[in-house]
């Protein structure tokens, strides 16, 4: 009778930077830094949204999902990420990385599908101005919505066996969720400049590309740094460019939105600005 010896993996460790020990505490401070900026930025536009009357149009009702869908994606990574940084509980069970990374996986793909919708409405708004209001009602917008730090490319790095099937379905999927999107917003930005070209004064093309401005910002850095980290038909980085993309998908990414849509958005401020004068008045 041959007996064979064998282990079962209960948990991981966060490297957490390994290669930057010396520089761990800086790095805490500044990811943490950068985390509360998103936070709050976030949770800024969804009340700003929420309490504007004005605001309460298809693109920025898309605008409040997409910031609360970011608000919990790094809900589940960053707060791991930064404990980890200070050497607390840099372990993670199997059953907890599963978990982390179902989250992770599904508010990516759901912010995907959404800067997707975002395009269709900013397609429908400069496109077809005139029936804007009935082809994007409310029934139409909840429907669009309704479609859709333990990652996947590290993880199966840590495999003992062959992990071709696994790399050529994460291939399929990740172009299923990338490139479709992306074709769609591209699709859309097309007929989108093709009609603002079309547009005789100058200052008209100015307001009507203004208005998606913001999200095609988003969108590239979005499906940029998506894109480099998943559509790779095998992952030969080095750990510490893999890290380099995480971060920029993980941290970057979602700071961007807020960011963006405050500073280039003028009716966003506008009701920030209102808001913040109500309070002291």
């Amino acid at each position: 009778m041959k007996r064979e010896n064998y282990s079962i993996i209960t948990e991981f460790t966060f490297q957490a930077f390994s290669s930057f020990h010396e520089h761990q505490m800086t790095l805490f401070v500044v990811f943490l830094k950068l985390y509360i900026i998103t936070l709050a930025g976030n949770v800024i536009i969804v009340t700003i949204i929420r309490i504007g009357r004005h605001l309460h149009t298809p693109m920025y009702f898309f605008l409040s999902m997409l910031s609360t869908s970011e608000t919990v994606y790094t809900l589940v990574i960053l707060p791991r990420m930064l404990s980890s940084l200070v050497g607390m509980s840099q372990s993670i069970s199997l059953a907890g990385c599963a978990t982390q990374m179902f989250f992770c996986v599904t508010f990516g793909i759901t912010n995907c599908f959404l800067l997707t919708a975002m395009g269709y409405d900013r397609y429908v708004a400069i496109c077809n101005p005139l029936r804007y209001t009935i082809i994007m009602n409310k029934r139409v917008c909840f429907q669009l919505v309704a479609h859709f730090f333990c990652d996947i490319r590290p993880v199966m790095k840590l495999s003992c066996i062959d992990t071709t099937v696994n790399e050529i379905l994460t291939l399929v999927i990740s172009v299923l969720v990338l490139v479709v999107p992306m074709g769609l917003v591209f699709i859309s930005y097309v007929l989108i400049i093709s009609t603002i070209l079309k547009i005789d004064s100058a200052e008209g093309r100015k307001k009507a590309f203004a208005t998606c401005a913001s999200h095609l910002t988003v969108v590239i850095v979005h499906y940029g740094c998506a894109s480099i980290a998943y559509l790779k038909p095998k992952s030969e980085n080095t750990r510490d460019e893999d890290q380099l993309i995480s971060v920029s998908y993980t941290v970057i990414t979602p700071l961007l939105n807020p960011v963006v849509y405050t500073l280039r958005n003028k009716e966003v401020r506008d009701a920030l600005y209102r808001a913040i004068c109500r309070k002291h008045s």
